[in-house]
């Protein structure tokens, strides 16, 4: 049940729902992609993916000091579904812009 009202909790937020779709539209992502994107700061950012990646959508690939996000595969079908209908919503998601410094 705990994982359920995770899942229910991280959807019921409209950033987050733009950063899912953000995710699912451009595949794997680095934080500070999603930074620039959303043009917020890093302690926002990394709150809001903690919240989806508890709630079982999202999948991190530490790679030196970045954080890459992705879909978690596989997703139950519940999830599978949630980003279903999240394609079906009427709001608009930035474009991507790559802004990380290659280490």
């Amino acid at each position: 049940m705990d994982i359920f009202l995770k899942t229910i909790g991280a959807i019921n937020d409209e950033t987050r729902l733009k950063i899912l779709k953000f995710v699912d539209m451009n595949g794997e992502v680095c934080v500070c992609d999603i930074e620039d994107s959303f043009e917020m700061i890093q302690s926002r950012v990394s709150r809001h993916l903690k919240i989806l990646r508890d709630a079982g959508f999202l999948k991190v690939d530490r790679r030196g000091r970045w954080a890459y996000y992705s879909i978690r595969a596989p997703l139950d079908r519940f999830r599978q579904g949630v980003l279903e209908e999240i394609g079906y919503l009427n709001f608009q998601v930035p474009k991507l812009k790559t802004g990380c410094e290659v280490e």
